[in-house]
């Protein structure tokens, strides 16, 4: 079960985020601070929250500004929801199913500020209306007492007429058949089997089956309620102590008095990875050495300590290498080098063993250092529990971190939503990779009076909103605009993304491949392509450009600077690849699948007037649409390049992307 889009409202300061996407691996929340990207977090857990979770809470959590509607009895907190979701099913949940809900598209699931909770399914047949099943229920009871079958105003008189007619007492034609109604007249049929003749066994399948409608989506819903992932809110507040006083610790959790819950929290999970109890460590710390004449119980007790140690290492191992490729200590700056967890009496330590074997304690490291150690003891320590194969949300994680190490530790986040399907928010540029714009969605507060939006586009009426993402983009064309010897330059984000999709996909299927010693530089318009190139001629690097054929695409190809840096093989326009379009764009090379993609995917259906329009670029086609945008249109289109393959393009768009990747490998070679 996969969360697919989330809807956030009533919650703090969100009063309505409206309904946004969510990525099936990983989903990034960027934003200003107090945006409200932790509340989103924190009411998206309620969904279907781990034990011991602070449940919804009206005079804290319902907008304060509203707060009078509650206590006035205008509002009833049962009524408000707070989080809406909509899963989509894998095989397995499918299968769980009763056979006839096998079609069920998804699960929508919504928590209200009450804590309590509604769900439904999507695509399931519908429920039987009472009138629906009406003139064959009449027809049966007359049958069965022995009668012709008469028309549905008359009232029969005898036993089983009579018995249907105070079964649908007060009801009308319109009314659903389920519950309790629907197991009374499934009662009522079975019971009237046995004396009917086989004339009416069609009948009386078609009845079965619509009122078995009712218990199987009620079992269903109780199924894929079962199912719901655990939802994980990871804090910056976990930590690990670097001493943790067993006894002590032990105490505190069985009179449940911890100093404080968030930071004994991380000292919690510590044990848990570990496969102990406080009171497990404290008493094995506590007890003597049994004497030698009494061997059983001096293994017994060799044995104990035994087990404490390798699993002691075990961990260690298994922190050290987790935390070492997002550390990655190196001759010229050594950093730590194992960690360590040691037991001494009643003390547990968390100790970091440098390249020359001294031992430093963890709280004497740097912080960056220790939320990390601090997270993957709470992240094994949970996934390993219950919260295997939970929704991950991580609010702020590793902004600590130094920004090359956030870099690192975004590819850690990719490697746990291939497993754990991750939400996470950030206002740090190095969170959020130069081809993950797809993943991230913006989050931002401009009126208090409106609330906390969520954007699934990147867009937002707030610069602060947008600046991680220009920080991140800026910090990657710095550091690869020199780096590579070869470089196409393309007029907008939108043609790169098309040409690494492409790319991937050509590569996959067995097509040409794309050189992958080209770089790819997004100018941002076609007006400034000549000076991207300009600037990468002066370094005397490889460059060529792509550019469209539309009018902004003809008055850069004609610049005589470009001409003159690139020359005619390294300028390559889109019309050479689609020449039935006068002002082709890259968009038209793919002329035959986008149209699909966006019907499918988008509900904007122009299949028919691109096929009648065979000459008209594809994009003044799409701009008749209502909410168009060539950015949604390309982000359709890399999610769609995920679950397909190349031969799935047609030969057209198959012969002219060949020749552009050829054209573009032979222009940079």
């Amino acid at each position: 079960m996969k969360l697919k889009t989330a809807h956030i409202q009533n919650y703090r300061s969100v009063l309505d985020t409206g309904i946004f996407e969510v990525e099936s691996a990983k989903t990034i929340l960027v934003g200003p601070n107090e945006a409200g990207k932790t509340a989103v977090l924190q009411a998206l857990q309620q969904i279907n929250p781990p034990q011991g979770v602070k449940r919804l809470d009206t005079l804290r959590d319902y907008p304060r500004a509203k707060y009078n509607d509650i206590t006035t009895g205008k509002v009833d907190p049962k009524k408000v929801p707070i989080a809406t979701v909509v899963f989509t099913l894998d095989d397995e949940d499918v299968m769980a199913l009763p056979v006839s809900m096998r079609g069920v598209e998804g699960y929508t699931f919504t928590r209200y500020m009450s804590n309590n909770a509604s769900h439904n399914l999507i695509g399931a047949p519908a429920l039987p209306t009472v009138g629906s099943i009406k003139r064959d229920m009449i027809r049966l009871a007359a049958h069965v007492d022995g009668r012709t079958p008469v028309a549905d105003s008359v009232v029969a008189s005898t036993a089983q007429t009579d018995k249907l007619n105070a079964l649908l007492k007060d009801l009308s034609d319109e009314d659903s058949v389920s519950g309790e109604l629907s197991d009374a007249l499934k009662r009522w049929v079975n019971t009237l089997i046995a004396h009917a003749d086989d004339s009416e066994d069609t009948r009386i399948d078609r009845l079965q089956a619509a009122l078995s409608i009712g218990a199987d989506r009620d079992l269903a819903l109780n199924t894929l309620h079962d199912r719901i992932p655990v939802f994980v809110l990871f804090s910056n507040y976990f930590r690990v102590r670097p001493l943790i006083h067993l006894g002590h610790l032990a105490d505190r959790l069985q009179s449940n008095t911890l100093d404080d819950e968030q930071y004994d929290y991380g000292n919690k999970c510590l044990l848990q990875l570990l496969g102990f109890t406080a009171r497990d460590l404290s008493d094995l710390g506590k007890a003597p050495e049994p004497p030698a004449n009494k061997p059983e119980a001096l293994k017994t007790y060799r044995d104990q300590l035994d087990r404490r140690k390798y699993q002691l290492n075990s961990a260690s191992v298994q922190l050290t290498n987790e935390i070492r490729s997002v550390w990655k200590p190196s001759s010229t700056r050594p950093e730590a080098d194992r960690l360590r967890l040691d037991v001494d009496g009643q003390y547990l330590k968390v100790v970091v063993e440098d390249e020359l074997g001294v031992e430093i304690e963890l709280d004497q490291r740097s912080e960056g250092f220790q939320w990390l150690v601090s997270f993957f003891v709470v992240f094994f320590a949970e996934a390993a529990d219950r919260h295997e194969n939970a929704i991950l949300l991580l609010d702020e994680p590793g902004m600590s971190l130094h920004a090359l190490k956030q870099r690192e530790f975004r590819e850690t986040i990719t490697k746990l939503a291939a497993k754990n399907q991750t939400i996470y928010t950030t206002h740090s540029p190095f969170l959020v990779g130069p081809n993950e714009l797809d993943y991230v969605r913006v989050v931002e507060l401009n009126d208090r009076n409106i609330g906390t939006k969520v954007h699934t586009t990147v867009t937002s009426s707030d610069p602060a909103a947008l600046l991680p993402l220009q920080e991140a983009l800026g910090y990657d064309l710095a550091q690869s605009l020199f780096a590579q010897r070869r470089n196409l330059v393309l007029e907008g984000l939108t043609d790169e993304w098309y040409l690494e999709g492409v790319a991937a996909l050509f590569a996959d299927g067995g097509g040409i491949k794309l050189n992958d010693k080209i770089a790819l530089v997004t100018a941002g318009t076609a007006g400034k392509v000549v000076y991207f190139a300009t600037i990468l001629h002066a370094h005397n690097l490889k460059v060529a450009a792509l550019l469209d054929s539309d009018s902004a695409g003809d008055a850069a190809a004609k610049q005589d600077t470009l001409i003159h840096k690139l020359g005619r093989k390294g300028i390559l326009r889109t019309k050479d690849y689609a020449p039935a379009i006068a002002k082709a764009e890259i968009e038209d090379l793919l002329r035959d699948t986008l149209p699909i993609i966006a019907r499918d995917q988008l509900g904007w259906d122009v299949v028919d007037q691109a096929t009648q329009q065979a000459s008209r670029p594809l994009v003044d086609i799409f701009s008749n649409v209502t909410g168009f945008s060539k950015y949604k249109l390309a982000k359709a289109f890399l999610r769609w390049t995920r679950d397909n393959h190349f031969e799935v393009l047609s030969e057209l768009e198959r012969t002219a992307w060949t020749k552009l990747i050829t054209d573009i490998n032979a222009a940079l070679k």
